[in-house]
C-alpha cells in the first residue's frame, strides 16, 4: 500500500509537471515571477507619456561630453581636414602590439571597402554590391597625406566614406593610421620598388 501511495504521488507530480510545462508560442505557460519577466520600465525606443515629446530615450543637453571623452576641435569640412593634418600628430609609435591592434581594426572596419591590400578593391566594390570605387590607401596622393588628415577622414568621413568616429575609439583610429602607413603603404612601396640584391 505504501508503494502504491508513493507511486501515485510521483505520477501526479509528473503529470502536473508535464501539463505545467506544456506551452506553445501563443501561450507561454505560467509566469512565477512576473516582475522579472515583464519589465515595468519603459523600453529605450518606446513611447513615454511622461515627456512632452513622448520619447523615452532622452537627448543629452547641448555641450555635454561623456566622461573620459575629449572632443576634437574640428568639423567635417575640407578646411578643418587640412588643419587637422597640420596640427594632429600620431601619439603612438609603430610597435608590434600597435601594428597587431591596427590590423585587427582595419580588418574589422576598413577591409570591406578598401580591400586587404588597401587598394580600394574591397568585397563591397568587387562583388558589385557598392557601385562607387573606394579610395586606394596606397596611391601616391594618400601616401603624401599627413597622419592627422587620415585621422580626420576616419573620424568624420570624406567624400563617399562615412564617419567612423562614433564606432572607433580615438587611440584605435591612430593605430589604424599606423597600420596603413607602416604595413599597407610600405608593402605597396616594396612592390613598386623592390630591393636590389
Amino acid at each position: 500500500m505504501k508503494k502504491y501511495c508513493i507511486f501515485s504521488f510521483l505520477m501526479i507530480i509528473t503529470l502536473l509537471a508535464i501539463v505545467g510545462c506544456d506551452r506553445d508560442n501563443n501561450d507561454p505557460g505560467y509566469t512565477y515571477m512576473p516582475d522579472m519577466t515583464y519589465s515595468r520600465a519603459y523600453e529605450s525606443y518606446s513611447e513615454n507619456p511622461n515627456f512632452k515629446n513622448g520619447m523615452t530615450m532622452r537627448i543629452p543637453p547641448d555641450g555635454t561630453v561623456p566622461r573620459g571623452y575629449t572632443p576634437l576641435p574640428y568639423t567635417k569640412d575640407s578646411v578643418d581636414r587640412v588643419k587637422a593634418g597640420i596640427e594632429l600628430k600620431n601619439p603612438f609609435d609603430f610597435t608590434s602590439e600597435n601594428q597587431a591592434r591596427g590590423e585587427v581594426l582595419f580588418k574589422r572596419f576598413c577591409i570591406h571597402c578598401h580591400g586587404p591590400k588597401g587598394d580600394g578593391m574591397g568585397h563591397l566594390y568587387t562583388s558589385k554590391l557598392y557601385p562607387f570605387p573606394p579610395r586606394s590607401l596606397i596611391n601616391t596622393r594618400v601616401c603624401e597625406l599627413p597622419d592627422g588628415q587620415i585621422f580626420h577622414t576616419i573620424t568624420y568621413g570624406f567624400g563617399i566614406m562615412g564617419a567612423h568616429g562614433s564606432m572607433i575609439l580615438p587611440e584605435d583610429r591612430w593605430k589604424i593610421v599606423l597600420y596603413i602607413r607602416n604595413v599597407l603603404q610600405a608593402q605597396a612601396d616594396s612592390n613598386l620598388y623592390p630591393a636590389k640584391i
